[in-house]
């Protein structure tokens, strides 16, 4: 199955590229980046709601039209009753686009986040699914079908309390039907979650699956199903929920 997964992906990229339809800028997928940045003088909020009563907030802002930051905070039982398990520490993101996209040249990024997703584990001091730590993605539109993105990156986390310091890679992609709905596949190879002596990841990776409802230009409903592939110690497929507001200062 990952071997599969994997080739599908890579399939994709060899299509060849064309004048694809601006549509909105995809700046991250399910939970894996690509290689959009944030407009100058504009900002993001984002509310993540997750298993286990999970509430993850966070704003980005545009300083330049190649170099954003933005910081994020949560934590599990949120909603819910019982005392509240907030994050230790708040998430920290920044990224700059190194590459513009043209008809030959993906887009390419590089980057730090250090806000992972799901419950907090302080036993080995890292998210259910880790952050991505320094990342360089790169970001490619093809007009095939309607509009295709593809995305693929690297990524070394800063979470390694489960010893597993492997560099990590990512596979994506994203097909918007129009200017309002969108539909996306990702595949994280979990390279550095696979510790047998941990086992939060068993080898399989994580396989995730999202879809965008673009009400307006400005605001995003997002309904995302994760680890579809029942990898890691949960072994169970998750629904999660986000909205996202983009504006102008």
């Amino acid at each position: 199955m990952r071997k599969q997964i994997i080739g599908i992906l890579l399939l994709l990229l060899g299509v060849g590229p064309m004048a694809a339809q601006e549509l909105i800028e995809q700046r991250q997928m399910v939970d894996l980046p690509t290689g959009g940045t944030l407009d100058r003088g504009s900002y993001d909020i984002r509310l993540h709601m997750f298993g286990q009563g999970g509430l993850l907030g966070g704003v980005s802002v545009g300083v330049t039209p190649r170099f954003m930051f933005g910081l994020s905070w949560g934590g599990t039982n949120v909603i819910g009753e019982g005392e509240v398990d907030w994050h230790p520490n708040p998430g920290i993101h920044a990224r700059i686009r190194l590459v513009d996209e043209n008809f030959a040249m993906p887009a390419i990024s590089i980057g730090f986040d250090s806000q992972g997703y799901g419950p907090y584990n302080k036993e080995f001091d890292r998210y259910e699914n880790k952050s991505r730590g320094f990342f360089a993605v790169a970001s490619k539109n093809y007009a095939f079908l309607l509009n295709l993105g593809i995305h693929g990156g690297l990524n070394y986390s800063l979470e390694d309390g489960d010893d597993d310091q492997a560099l990590n890679i990512f596979l994506g992609a994203d097909l918007s039907f129009n200017r309002e709905f969108r539909a996306m596949l990702e595949y994280d190879l979990a390279n550095n979650d696979n510790e047998n002596d941990v086992q939060f990841g068993d080898g399989d990776g994580y396989l995730n699956a999202g879809f965008q409802w673009i009400f307006s230009e400005q605001l995003i409903l997002q309904f995302n199903v994760k680890n579809i592939l029942k990898n890691g110690l949960s072994s169970e497929v998750t629904r999660e929920f986000k909205i996202g507001y983009a504006e102008y200062f």
